[in-house]
Parts: structure tokens; C-alpha cells; sequence
């Protein structure tokens, strides 16, 4: 008869396999033995809540590891406007660079952001892209993390903003943007 099995214990075979280690390996991480992992993922035993934990935290140990990170993800190139830029320039500097949102900077800093959806949303209300500056079509800063963040925090912060702004020591090196994760991911 097999032993019943939770979720996280039929995990540790697709786990093991997707990080590409043998059983032998996984027990020598985890410190347990071989044989106990190959009863694990054959379902034939019911292992110790602390061999369980120790098992599981040595695969999530590595998935934190290997999961990319910002630094990985990281357009080094950032395409900016001053905020006293006429918005014109600043549409022309989208078109030429083929992007559809840049930071809003002011005195090395990012203070907003610009996007077609932000300029369309001035132009609805009847502002000259010709008379306005970039400041008055710019929405809220991007968010900002350092280039150890992983990708999972990465594409949760795109999920809501459309780029996210790569600094260390609190000045901007890059940016990544949603175009820049499917990228990765080819």
C-alpha cells in the first residue's frame, strides 16, 4: 500500500528533475539518504516532517538561486525626458527609439513616468503635445529595486506598472520592461 502523499511531497521528483539532479544528489543536498528520496518519490513511504522540511527547503533553496535576476533582465540604455521637455520631443524620442513609456528625470533622478496611454489621455482633454512639457503628462515614478531582485518580484512590479527602474546605490544603471521579460524568455 502507499503511503498518502501531500502536494509538496509529489513535487520533489518534477523539482529534482527540472534542477537536474540526481537522487543521490538531492539526498547529499538535503542530507538524507538516497533510498529515502526514492521511496519519497515513489510513494511507498511517509517521511519525517523534518526530513520532508529539509528536503523541500534544499529545492527551494535552489530555485531562490537560480531564478534570474534583475541584473539578467537589465536594458542598460535608459531612454529618458527632462520634465520641462516639451511633450513633443518627448513623443518624438518614444517614436525614434520604438518604445511606448520612458522615466521623467530632474536632476539625475526619476520623478515619472510618460506612456502613450498618458500622452493620448492629455491630448483627449485638449493639451498641445507643442505647448505642454513632459512633467504635465507624466503619471507617478516607476517603481525602483536593486539588481539582485528576482524575477518573480520583478513581474509581479510589471503587473502594475509598465517598466521598473534598476538602481544601485540609489542612481538609476537601467530599466526593465515587459518587453524585456518575454525577451528573456525566448
Amino acid at each position: 500500500m502507499e503511503a498518502p502523499q501531500t502536494p509538496e511531497l509529489q513535487e520533489i521528483r518534477h523539482l529534482r528533475k527540472r534542477y537536474n539532479l540526481t537522487q543521490s544528489q538531492l539526498a547529499k543536498l538535503a542530507g538524507v539518504s538516497q533510498s529515502l528520496i526514492a521511496k519519497i518519490e515513489a510513494g511507498t513511504v511517509d517521511p519525517t516532517f523534518s526530513h520532508a522540511k529539509r528536503i523541500l527547503e534544499s529545492l527551494h533553496g535552489l530555485s531562490r538561486e537560480r531564478e534570474p535576476k534583475a541584473e539578467q533582465l537589465i536594458t542598460s540604455k535608459i531612454i529618458s525626458v527632462p520634465k520641462n521637455e516639451p511633450l513633443y520631443w518627448a513623443i518624438r524620442k518614444m517614436k525614434s527609439h520604438g518604445i511606448s513609456q520612458m522615466p521623467v528625470t530632474w536632476g539625475g533622478s526619476i520623478v515619472g513616468m510618460i506612456s502613450e496611454s498618458s500622452i493620448i489621455e492629455k491630448m483627449a482633454e485638449g493639451a498641445s503635445p507643442a505647448r505642454i512639457q513632459a512633467k504635465d503628462a507624466m503619471d507617478e515614478a516607476p517603481p525602483v529595486i536593486v539588481k539582485t531582485t528576482p524575477l518573480v518580484a520583478v513581474t509581479e512590479l510589471l503587473r502594475h506598472s509598465p517598466l521598473v527602474v534598476v538602481a544601485e546605490n540609489g542612481k538609476p544603471k537601467g530599466v526593465i520592461t515587459k518587453a524585456d521579460i518575454l525577451r528573456k524568455l525566448m
